[in-house]
C-alpha cells in the first residue's frame, strides 16, 4: 500500500471511532443513529449533484450494500445495548477484519502475502485484547455475543460490496454521496414510526452535524483507498478504529487507559508497517 492510502485509512479509522462513540454516549442510540444517517444524506446532496450518479454497473453492489449495512447497524445497535461499547465494538471489527481476508480473495481474487496476512493478524489480536480487556469482570451474555457476531459478519460484507462497488462506479464520491443517501432512506424507512425526517432532523441536528460531517470524510475516505489499494490491508488498518476508541473514551470520557489497553495499542501500531509492507 502506498503511504498516503495508510494514511488516508488511519484518517477514516479516527473519524470512525470517533462519532461511533459519540452516537453510542447519546441517552438514544437508535434514534442518534438515524439522525446521523439523514443529516449525512443532506450533507452530501449538493455535492451528489456535482458528482453525478455512479455508473450502472455499481448498483448492484449499491443495493447490496445498503441493504446488509441496514441490518448490521440494527445488529450493532442491539449488541450495544446487551454488551457496551467497550466489548462489542472490538469484536465487531475483529471479526470483520478476518472475514475480509477470504471474501475479498473469493470475490476479488486479492490474495495477501505472509507479511501482510501477519499484520491482519496482529491487529485482530489487538482487538481481541481490547475486547478482553473490556470485559473482565463482567458477564457477555449469549445475545451479546449474537449480536455482536452478526454484526461483525454484515460489517465484512458490506465492506465487500462497497470495496467493489466503488470501483465499478467510475468515481468514489459519486458512489459515496449515493450510498449515504440510500443508507439515510433505508435507515428512516426502519424508524419512520419516530417521525418524519424533518422532525427527526429538528430534535437532534446538534448531534447529528458534527457526527454526520465524521462519518461522511471517514466513508469517503476508505471509498477512495480501496479505490486503488487492496481491500484486505485497508480494510485492517481502519479497523484500528477500535484502538483510536479506546484512546478517545481515555481522554474524553476519562476511562482508565490500562497496561492491557497499552499493549493493544501497540500491537495495533506494529501491524501498520507489516501492511505497508506486505
Amino acid at each position: 500500500m502506498d503511504l498516503i492510502h495508510v494514511a488516508a485509512a488511519l484518517l477514516s479509522a479516527l473519524l470512525h471511532a470517533g462519532w461511533n462513540a459519540a452516537v453510542k454516549a447519546n441517552h438514544d442510540p437508535t434514534q442518534a443513529m438515524t439522525a446521523q444517517m439523514m443529516m449525512s444524506a443532506v450533507l452530501v446532496l449538493p455535492f451528489l449533484l456535482w458528482s453525478g450518479l455512479p455508473d450502472l454497473a455499481s448498483v448492484p453492489w449499491i443495493v447490496a450494500s445498503t441493504a446488509t449495512n441496514l441490518v448490521t447497524v440494527w445488529a450493532l445497535l442491539r449488541a450495544y445495548e446487551a454488551g457496551g461499547f467497550g466489548i462489542v465494538y472490538p469484536i465487531v471489527r475483529a471479526v470483520a477484519v478476518l472475514l475480509v481476508v477470504p471474501l475479498a480473495a473469493a470475490l476479488a481474487g486479492e490474495r495477501l502475502g505472509v507479511i501482510a496476512l501477519t499484520g491482519v493478524a496482529v491487529i485482530a489480536v489487538a482487538l481481541g485484547v481490547l475486547a478482553y480487556d473490556a470485559a473482565r469482570g463482567k458477564a457477555v451474555t449469549f445475545a451479546a455475543l449474537g449480536w455482536t457476531v452478526a454484526a461483525g459478519l454484515g460489517t465484512a460484507v458490506y465492506i465487500l460490496c462497497d470495496a467493489k462497488g466503488v470501483r465499478a462506479a467510475g468515481s468514489p464520491w459519486a458512489y459515496g454521496f449515493t450510498v449515504s443517501v440510500t443508507n439515510a432512506a433505508a435507515m428512516w424507512l426502519r424508524q419512520r414510526h419516530a417521525g418524519s425526517p424533518l422532525k427527526q432532523l429538528q430534535v437532534h441536528w446538534r448531534m447529528a452535524l458534527p457526527t454526520a460531517m465524521a462519518s461522511c470524510a471517514s466513508y469517503l475516505l476508505i471509498l477512495w483507498v480501496w479505490s486503488g489499494a487492496p481491500i484486505a490491508p485497508a480494510a485492517a488498518l481502519r479497523d484500528t478504529s477500535a484502538v483510536f476508541a479506546i484512546l478517545i473514551a481515555a481522554l474524553w470520557l476519562k476511562e482508565p487507559f490500562t497496561r492491557t489497553r497499552v499493549a493493544a495499542a501497540l500491537l495495533a501500531a506494529a501491524a501498520v508497517p507489516l501492511l505497508r509492507l506486505g
